[in-house]
Parts: C-alpha cells; sequence; structure tokens
C-alpha cells in the first residue's frame, strides 16, 4: 500500500518514517511540507493512504482533503486532543496522537489492512478514471466533517457555486460546481437529470411520466426530482425502461 506522510515538521516525518520500517506492507512513497506541497504529491503519486497532520501552516488536513475529489484512505496524525477527537468524529480510518506510540501504529495499520480486504481493487490510477460507488469525499459544513461513500449520496444539487451533498439525513454544501463534479463521476452510477441535479441510480425508488415529455423520480430516503425532456430518453435507456 503506498503512503504519503503529510506533516510540517521534519522530526515528525521522519521518527514516523523509523517507525513504519517495521511494517512492510506500507510502502512510503514520498513526504509533503504543507498542503499546496501534499496536493501536487497527491496528484502526481496516487497515493493509497495518507498520513496526515491536521494543525499545519497555512492551511489545515481539512483544508487538504476539501481540496481533494477523491480522497485516499486517511490516518490522522495530531499533538492536540482537541483535534484528534474532531478526527474521530469525522469518521477518519483512525487517527494517531504524537508522540506516537509503536503499538496504536500497529493497530491502525492493522485496522487498514482489514477494510482494505473488503474493498474493490482499482486498476487505474485516480487521475485517469471516473469516481464510481466505491470512492469517498470529503465534506466538511461548520464544525461538521465526513468522509462520505459516493455509494451512499443519493442526490447532488446545484446551489449558486456551491452542491447539496444528500446522504442519510444530511446536506452539507461543497464548494464546486456541478458541471466540474459531473465530468469526475463514473455515468454507469450517477446521472445528470437536469441543470440542477445529479442522481445516483442506485438509489432510484419509483419513477412515473411527467410534464411536457419529462419523468419524475422518486429517490429512497426521500426526495423527488424531474427529469428534463431533453434527458428523459437518455434515463429510460439507462434504466431499461
Amino acid at each position: 500500500m503506498k503512503a504519503l506522510i503529510i506533516d510540517d515538521e521534519r522530526l515528525a516525518r521522519k521518527e514516523l518514517t523509523n517507525l513504519l520500517k517495521d511494517h512492510h506492507e506500507v510502502d512510503i512513497i514520498g513526504e509533503a511540507v504543507n498542503v499546496d506541497d501534499a496536493y501536487q504529491k497527491i496528484q502526481a503519486l496516487d497515493p493509497d493512504l495518507l498520513f496526515l497532520d491536521i494543525q499545519m501552516p497555512g492551511k489545515t488536513g481539512f483544508d487538504l482533503l476539501e481540496m481533494l475529489d477523491s480522497v485516499p484512505k486517511v490516518i490522522f496524525t495530531t499533538a492536540y486532543d482537541e483535534y484528534a477527537l474532531k478526527a474521530f468524529e469525522v469518521n477518519a480510518l483512525d487517527y494517531l496522537l504524537k508522540p506516537i506510540q509503536p503499538e496504536r501504529l500497529a493497530e491502525s495499520i492493522s485496522k487498514l489492512f482489514k477494510q482494505d480486504d473488503e474493498e474493490p481493487i482499482q486498476d487505474l490510477p485516480l487521475s485517469e478514471r471516473k469516481l464510481g460507488a466505491g470512492d469517498q469525499v470529503f465534506v466538511k459544513d461548520g464544525d461538521k466533517c465526513w468522509f462520505v461513500r459516493l455509494s451512499e449520496v443519493r442526490l447532488f444539487e446545484s446551489d449558486g457555486n456551491y452542491i447539496k451533498v444528500y446522504f442519510d439525513n444530511f446536506k452539507p454544501m461543497i464548494h464546486k460546481s456541478l458541471n466540474a463534479l459531473d465530468e469526475r463521476l463514473d455515468d454507469r452510477t450517477f446521472f445528470r437529470a437536469s441543470r440542477k441535479h445529479i442522481i445516483n441510480l442506485h438509489w432510484v425508488e419509483k419513477i412515473e411520466p411527467w410534464f411536457n415529455g419529462g419523468l419524475m423520480v422518486q429517490l429512497k430516503g426521500g426526495g423527488r426530482i424531474e427529469v428534463s425532456r431533453r434527458q428523459s430518453s437518455k434515463f429510460k435507456e439507462m434504466m431499461s425502461l
């Protein structure tokens, strides 16, 4: 598993690198000293795992995650209890308090590979493929943060320069255009119903004819979305209607 260490402190990076020497299943492919450096290396190296410091000068680890279209697995590393608790709330794979203890690191890696066994293997790097149901995104809304599997997202809704992300009983917003998101999503799972909506086809519960040759889609978990007349023929074909 390819890992990238992101920390502004050189000694912290060195300490973690030394600890990981006992874990041959983790291959350290690079280090980054800040968020912008990390973003470039994530795009270039396509890591499977980030060891991510939260509090760094300029931008935080959370800022980095918001910049990514799809987020690799994340183990937070932090010296601050308050940030560790926040990391736990966002359902990260795990978090490690500095100074990192070898036993805690071993637990985190064991948890990591247990989860990895349950997930499909992606043949192509992220930059060369569409985002599918198995990918996850990071969503931050005020003090609340989530790692959300795209399989759990039933609807994306455009709202000005933002997108509402509908999952469970939540609908936080991300700063992205619907057109940009649509270009990245796998059209075998996600369908552009209209200028304002992208729906997850696996969440479609009911379809009925609507005005002007359009369709009305009822989603599991709530929500009725109109499919424009322009998109209705394509939608019927995809759903084998």
